[in-house]
């Protein structure tokens, strides 16, 4: 039985759902949240559908058993595999996915013409179809897979000659077709904010969804009247990577203390804690 003082529960593949944290810590400084990186399979990108639900099934059981009273899927690729089927599964759970921001890109963009940086199964998944079809019809969007990026994140390189060239491959077309936004459609790619707007200039607007997912989850609590009134603010962190280069990582991602700890995968099927 959840409380008022359960944490939010919130996972990705990797690490770039600490983007999503970032913003709800931000956005709700007094809630106690375990955040899940399936570090072991990461990316999620290229593989099969199925596999991804498989893997999302798996880490929702774990949240579940730490008592997480909501659960943010912090990872596009995972929404798009398997955000339907986990509300399915799970009709009693309350969850709240990524969704590629085209429609403020297509309100936004005075030029008609919108970039969208995401993993490939983002790009093929249902819910990006549907985002597109809902809101882009008088769009051009120009899409980029940004191969190589997430694991440049993952490592913690936000700045470097690898991921740069990587973003400027994928941007500078862009650019010459006269974009003026940039959708952001993986958690990991706000890492680097800093260096696309290095890239595309003052003049692109890069679109980060991030805070309104956080905003998404503070709806949903208050409405269930089960925002956390008292002391709280306490990070978890679980892997099922190498833990000590997520505790390398983890500073130049999160400006904040936290617990981390090694969670261990049986059968691709069940997570257990060591």
């Amino acid at each position: 039985m959840t409380t008022n003082n359960s944490p939010i529960g919130i996972f990705d593949s990797g690490v770039g759902g600490l983007s999503v944290l970032r913003a709800l810590v931000e956005q709700l400084p007094n809630e106690n949240i375990i955040y899940f990186g399936d570090q072991g399979h990461v990316p999620y990108g290229p593989r099969p559908m199925e596999q991804i639900q498989q893997f999302s099934e798996g880490i929702t059981n774990f949240l579940l058993a730490q008592n997480a009273k909501i659960i943010i899927v912090a990872c596009n690729t995972a929404s798009a595999a398997a955000l339907k089927y986990l509300r399915e599964k799970f009709s009693d759970v309350q969850f709240v996915g990524m969704e590629p921001a085209i429609k403020p890109a297509a309100e936004y963009t005075q030029t008609g013409k919108v970039g969208v940086l995401a993993t490939p199964a983002t790009f093929q998944g249902e819910l990006y179809a549907s985002v597109v079809e809902r809101f882009a019809n008088d769009v051009e969007l120009f899409q980029n897979t940004c191969a190589g990026l997430v694991g440049e994140i993952e490592k913690g390189n936000l700045n470097g000659t690898e991921t740069r060239t990587i973003l400027q491959n994928a941007l500078l077309p862009m650019l010459e077709n006269n974009i003026d936004t940039v959708v952001l459609g993986c958690t990991h790619y706000p890492f680097v904010i800093p260096l696309i707007k290095q890239i595309v200039g003052e003049n692109v607007r890069v679109i980060d969804p991030a805070p309104s997912v956080a905003r998404q989850a503070q709806r949903l609590l208050e409405a269930g009247g089960r925002l956390n009134q008292g002391l709280g603010g306490k990070i978890q962190i679980f892997t099922t990577g190498d833990l000590s280069a997520l505790e390398f990582t983890l500073p130049i991602l999160l400006n904040k203390p936290a617990e981390v700890k090694l969670a261990l995968w049986e059968n691709n099927q069940t997570l257990k804690t060591l």
